[in-house]
């Protein structure tokens, strides 16, 4: 019976300090999270807008063209 109770004794310690751990853990977390938000106001990111894609080159026109003509040879070889 001594033995089960300090089993029980060692879960219940354990379990709390997990507890504990994760309670700690979840206002350091939040108190992070306001301070990221109010240092943002100040050092805001830089915004990074996307380049905008070009109308297709002739150099693209002509590569489409070379493999059309290479998937072409390769089906007339198959014959």
């Amino acid at each position: 019976m001594e033995l089960i109770n300090q089993g029980l004794f060692l879960m219940v310690i354990g379990m709390g300090s997990v507890f504990a751990f994760l309670t700690v853990m979840l206002f350091a977390m939040n108190i992070c999270s306001k301070l990221i938000i109010i240092l943002n106001k100040y050092f805001p990111e830089e915004k990074v807008e996307p380049k905008k894609k070009n109308q297709k080159t002739d150099n693209e026109a002509e590569i489409a063209i070379a493999i059309a003509c290479a998937a072409q040879k390769m089906r007339q070889a198959e014959l």
